[in-house]
């Protein structure tokens, strides 16, 4: 008698189709809470489906952007705690959008892993919706890829898509920038998402330490400072844009402050901001003081305190800073709009 041989299964290889579909059961009443009108499908089908009736304006456009969370994953990683990053993700690729001039409407993600564990990924989930519900964005669909030997079993990425709506003539594109506007700084949370590559080669490289030590400077453990998630600006450019006339928005991640103001810039101008004028958060100080960073390096990496720098005009300032505390925001004048020369920075910072 021939003995029939035991069929192969997907499970086999690794990957278990039955925990993704008990992983989408589990999601989606927390999927559910951010959704708005112009929402029509549920999570679940092989696109999601979002109506822009409610949204039209003259002109309308759509503003798009991605983003992921890069190596500050590492961080979740080693402290096992994954129910922030999500939030991450959604504030990288919204406040991309924001700075635009564009509102939120929705948003996908992808979360690709060598072998899905549901508690970690519903945490995830959690963290994105949480930030969907900050930003007023809805999460209208994504992906969960299982991809054993491409990821080690316990790790996984993320990445996000977002779509934002704006009229053609409310853009921010940057054209009314000119000589003696100001520029207000945004508060950060933190590190937000950038930079953090060189943040684990010196605290785990160069100083030996641990998530779980506690630091004095920071009040907390040294895990829970690097994972402060990322700040969402919705509410507060949503709020300004309705009294205030907003000539630029920089969102200051990778590049740090010199990159990413000067990408707002026109050839004609340069800014000059004052060092004192904003407060530098502990963590800022000490990654310069015990990594030996140079500060041309720290203002090219890091936020160093600001998420946002907006140009305004001058005699706005007071009362958009005014503004912006009564949002719970906290914003500083942190410079001015100077005429450049040819071969002068963009950027520049006075003592």
């Amino acid at each position: 008698m021939v003995q029939k041989k035991k069929p192969t299964t997907y499970a086999e290889a690794g990957v278990n189709i039955d925990a993704g579909n008990r992983f989408v059961d589990r999601i989606k009443p927390l999927v559910n809470q951010t959704f708005k009108s112009g929402v029509i499908t549920d999570i679940g089908g092989f696109a999601g489906l979002f109506s822009l009736q409610a949204y039209m304006t003259k002109n309308p456009v759509l503003v798009a952007s991605t983003d992921g969370v890069g190596t500050k994953l590492k961080i979740a990683f080693m402290m096992d705690k994954h129910d922030t990053v999500g939030i991450d993700l959604v504030a990288m690729c919204v406040n991309d959008i924001l700075v635009q001039g564009a509102i939120p409407l929705f948003m996908l993600d992808y979360i690709a892993t060598g072998k899905l564990k549901e508690e970690t990924a519903v945490d995830i989930v959690k963290g994105i919706v949480a930030g969907c519900k900050e930003a007023n964005c809805s999460l209208i669909g994504g992906e969960t890829a299982e991809m054993p030997d491409f990821y080690s079993e316990d790790e996984y990425d993320l990445a996000g898509f977002v779509v934002g709506i704006a009229d053609n003539e409310q853009l921010l594109d940057n054209s009314g920038i000119a000589v003696g506007q100001t520029l207000i700084g945004v508060a950060s949370s933190g590190l937000h998402s950038n930079g953090y590559s060189l943040v684990r080669k010196i605290f785990f490289g160069k100083l030996k330490m641990s998530v779980t030590e506690y630091v004095e400077e920071f009040g907390r453990t040294l895990g829970e400072e690097l994972l402060e998630p990322t700040r969402i600006y919705t509410k507060a450019i949503t709020g300004l844009k309705r009294d205030f006339t907003i000539h630029g928005i920089s969102h200051i991640t990778g590049g740090g402050l010199i990159d990413n103001i000067q990408r707002i810039l026109p050839d004609r101008c340069k800014v000059v901001i004052q060092k004192s004028s904003w407060p530098i958060p502990p963590i800022f100080i000490y990654l310069q003081e015990k990594g030996n960073i140079n500060t041309k390096e720290m203002v090219r990496t890091f936020n160093n305190g600001l998420g946002l720098v907006l140009i305004i005009n001058e005699e706005d300032r007071n009362d958009m800073v005014s503004r912006l505390k009564a949002m719970g925001e906290d914003a500083y004048i942190i410079g001015s709009v100077e005429s450049r020369n040819k071969d002068e920075e963009r950027v520049q910072f006075n003592d």
